[in-house]
């Protein structure tokens, strides 16, 4: 892959014998957003927006994270689609540079289920953030729950010091709901990669 704004990248490609692929196949955007107008995070009623510095369980955690990703677009996923993340896991995830608790968010329903979950890595120097992962429990999509707690952690990464948030969904029409979750909160594409094949060599 190559971004489409970059021609030096993309130039060496085709001169390895690389070729683009057409937009059927997928590809990721690169989108950002600024941090200085941040709406209000708004919730339904019995729902409660923590950082994993409250929560401070990463089986918890880790449950919420496989909730998210069992289900896509109406089908459970098998694996390897299907999240693998345990409570040890993401232990090992919350250890690593430079994952911060106070910057990743969940939705705690009133049963006590985390119901959406969204993880910002927080690039210090550039003060820059990248989401990765967001993801909503499939029992309670359609809630505005993904676009509540992507803007609980952006709020959460602006007080961190941060200018801009980052973050790269699928731009193809194979699975638009991510992308049009973040237009929904003001992120616009600066770049999309442009995937490309070449013919395997006997």
């Amino acid at each position: 892959m190559a971004l489409d704004n970059d021609p030096d990248g993309l130039a060496r490609l085709a001169g390895r014998g690389y070729r683009a692929l057409g937009d059927e196949h997928p590809f990721a955007l690169r989108m950002s957003r600024p941090l200085d107008d941040l709406p209000p995070v708004v919730l339904p009623g019995g729902f409660h927006a923590l950082s994993m510095a409250q929560v401070g369980d990463p089986e918890r955690r880790a449950l919420a994270h496989r909730n998210a990703w069992s289900r896509i677009a109406g089908r459970e996923l098998e694996p390897p689609g299907r999240s693998r993340v345990t409570g040890e896991s993401y232990r090992q995830v919350m250890a690593a540079f430079p994952y911060r608790p106070d910057l990743d968010w969940v939705i705690e329903a009133s049963d006590g289920r985390l119901a959406a979950n969204a993880c910002l890595w927080l690039d210090e120097v550039h003060g820059a953030g990248l989401f990765e992962p967001v993801g909503t429990d499939a029992d309670f999509r359609r809630l505005g729950l993904g676009q509540a707690v992507c803007l609980a952690a952006l709020h959460a990464l602006r007080a961190a010091g941060a200018r801009i948030a980052l973050v790269g969904p699928r731009g193809d029409n194979g699975y638009p709901a991510p992308r049009a979750l973040y237009a929904g909160l003001g992120f616009t594409a600066y770049a999309r990669d442009i995937v490309h094949a070449r013919k395997r060599l006997a």
